[in-house]
């Protein structure tokens, strides 16, 4: 009877206290991994910020500012700045003229339409203010001063984000860009140089032609700018005296877009760094585009 009592006590203790042989629940409790870091994007796409400048391609909008919400009659784009640069538009074109005293845009003749250059810098200003790791660039078609650029850039509170670059120097990639607050790149085709960040474009960038009116004119030759140079433009709009949806029709959609953008690449060894239209909410710009930057 003793040894039966000794051999249920020893099995209670056993159970209670678990098999010496076995270990016991680990009493630490296993931590809960916490959420995912977010990459960090630049232009939309962390793959973007270790890229230079100049290794990016940037969907751009031929004159910009000649827009139907605007106002303007046969406008170059549907919609507005603000609107084209939500929805993904990272390179503008913008033509300066002085009219009655005021630098405003137009695009030929001021009849047409016309729009305060200081309200369009707002407005970029604005972007760049609510989207801090957006890069945006502006290309100008100019018939004013430098100096009276500046101070319309200085009434518009822009001048912080201007980018200054030299032809010495390589260009920073856009990580760098958004970390030091210069994320805006401003060329002009006249007074380039007037202030650091007033570039000429001519000694960055070359050009396709631009002066096409049937699909079938489209060219990827060099025109204005040395070809050695590291910043393509390549102009892919149709104009009739003006443009037009109904031309945007022909040329914005893929294969042919695409089929351009590829053949002009390959033609002079460099990344169509503007892919610049008309109408760009026609077609596969924004598309084609992005594939560029993957």
């Amino acid at each position: 009877m003793r040894n039966s009592l000794l051999a249920l006590c020893t099995a209670m203790i056993v159970a209670a206290c678990g098999d010496s042989g076995s270990p016991g629940p680990d009493p630490t409790p296993t931590p809960t991994p916490g959420p995912t870091p977010t990459p960090l994007l630049c232009n939309g796409g962390s793959q973007l910020c270790g890229r230079a400048y100049d290794e990016v391609a940037y969907a751009t909008t031929h004159n910009a500012y000649s827009n139907a919400t605007d106002g303007f009659i046969g406008p170059n784009q549907e919609f507005a700045v603000p609107r084209q640069l939500s929805d993904g538009i990272r390179g503008l074109m913008l033509d300066a003229y002085i009219l009655d005293g005021e630098v405003v845009q137009y695009h030929a003749l001021a009849d047409l339409g016309t729009y305060p250059l200081v309200s369009t810098l707002t407005e970029i200003r604005e972007f760049l203010e609510a989207n801090p790791r957006e890069v945006v660039t502006i290309i100008f078609e100019s018939y004013v001063d430098g100096d009276d650029i500046a101070d319309v850039f200085a009434e518009a509170g822009l001048v912080e984000y201007a980018h200054a670059q030299s032809l010495e120097a390589p260009w920073p990639t856009l990580g760098e860009m958004i970390e030091s607050g210069k994320r805006l790149v401003v060329f002009t085709d006249l007074d380039g140089g007037a202030r650091d960040w007033y570039l000429p474009v001519w000694d960055f960038a070359f050009e396709t032609p631009y002066s096409f009116s049937v699909p079938e004119d489209l060219s990827c030759e060099p025109n204005r700018g040395n070809p050695e140079n590291s910043l393509f433009i390549l102009n892919h709009f149709l104009t009739q005296t003006l443009g037009s949806p109904e031309l945007a029709e022909q040329i914005n959609f893929n294969p042919l877009l695409g089929s351009r953008i590829e053949e002009c690449m390959l033609r002079n060894d460099r990344m169509a760094n503007f892919v610049t239209v008309d109408f760009y909410n026609i077609g596969d710009t924004l598309v084609d585009v992005a594939a560029l930057n993957e």
